[in-house]
């Protein structure tokens, strides 16, 4: 129940100042919005794989569109579909209607959003629609209202209230319309066989973007060539290949180019602080199994190994020869790693 205090016979109730009142009214909203989720999931039927069967045989983009707080949720969706394999862009309705129904070519979906169904500025895209035969995918309430109507498929929201005590600001009717989004992209993406790596080439930018890319990606076309030196190379050759290259390692290699080992910051200061350094080699000092990494594995893959290992170098190794080093030190600095 929630706490009203009037402050006179001419105002509306409001709501106490009292903390624990606010919290409760906060509590009501919270239960108003997972009732609703619940009653969207039971009233779910087979209309979401039939949207689902329009978009995939239709080789234009989705097109979205709503006004207000529709529209809102319409470009999330939008980005949704468009990060997990389903071409999409939003376009403001009444945009359309000065030009950009332009963009509703014969091979496109028009995702609709209105809860009502009946958003005025909805009519001319919808009615566009109906003569160019471009299949429309509604989002409502209200399946009998002119988005119903002009729908080939209808994804109807169950009618419930709102979460202002109103009855008027859009509460539960946007976060169920989000869920609706959702839903159809993350089925759209299932049917695609949308994988991870698919995800990652439309996420470049941010650490999610960058993990799943690949070690091949972070090396690019042409990678510096790691510092090598041979086994034999003497201990002044080793700490001249390491300062040379710039990222505290060597890769020490066999007498045909594969790979035997690697010397890094730590195993030279380790020989120093066993004494005596003449005559010793790259065998001597180097480490005989290091940890190494594909260059077609994740680059999350390499993070997990260079920090579950505690080492801040790792090597990419392509037919048993070294094809580059990663530091941990750029890692950061790129922004792979915080």
């Amino acid at each position: 129940m929630r706490h009203i205090a009037r402050m006179s016979d001419a105002t509306k109730p409001v709501l106490s100042a009292d903390p624990a009142a606010m919290a409760a009214r906060a509590r009501e909203v919270i239960r108003l919005n997972v009732e609703a989720l619940q009653a969207l999931e039971t009233s779910l039927d087979d209309s979401l794989g039939r949207a689902c069967d329009i978009v995939l045989s239709r080789p234009g983009y989705v097109v979205v569109t709503g006004m207000g707080k529709s529209g809102h949720i319409g470009g999330k969706i939008a980005a949704t579909l468009a990060s997990t394999g389903t071409n999409a862009f939003f376009v403001h309705p009444a945009e359309m209607s000065h030009g950009d129904l332009g963009m509703l070519r014969k091979d496109v979906t028009l995702l609709a959003i209105s809860n009502s169904g009946e958003s005025r500025e909805l009519r001319d895209p919808l009615i566009f629609c109906q003569r160019e035969g471009i299949p429309v995918i509604g989002i409502t309430q209200r399946p009998n209202s002119f988005l119903g109507r002009s729908s080939a498929v209808c994804l109807t929201l169950p009618q419930v209230a709102e979460a202002c005590p109103n009855g008027l600001a859009p509460t539960t009717s946007t976060l169920m319309t989000l869920a609706m989004g959702d839903a159809l992209a993350m089925v759209l993406m299932d049917r695609r066989g949308f994988t991870a790596e698919d995800f990652g080439l439309h996420h470049p930018g941010g650490k999610l973007g960058m993990s799943l890319q690949s070690v091949r990606d972070w090396m690019g076309d042409r990678p510096p060539a790691p510092a090598t030196v041979p086994l034999t190379a003497t201990f002044a050759e080793v700490v001249s290949g390491i300062t040379e290259g710039r990222k505290g390692a060597v890769a020490v290699l066999n007498g045909d180019g594969t790979l035997a080992g690697i010397v890094t910051d730590g195993d030279v200061r380790r020989a120093f602080t066993r004494g005596e350094l003449t005559g010793l080699t790259a065998a001597d000092v180097m480490s005989p199994r290091p940890k190494v990494i594909g260059p077609d594995a994740r680059m999350s893959d390499a993070i997990d190994l260079m920090t579950q290992n505690k080492i801040a170098t790792l090597l990419v190794v392509e037919d048993d020869r070294p094809a580059a080093i990663v530091h941990i030190a750029e890692l950061m600095q790129a922004g792979y790693v915080g």
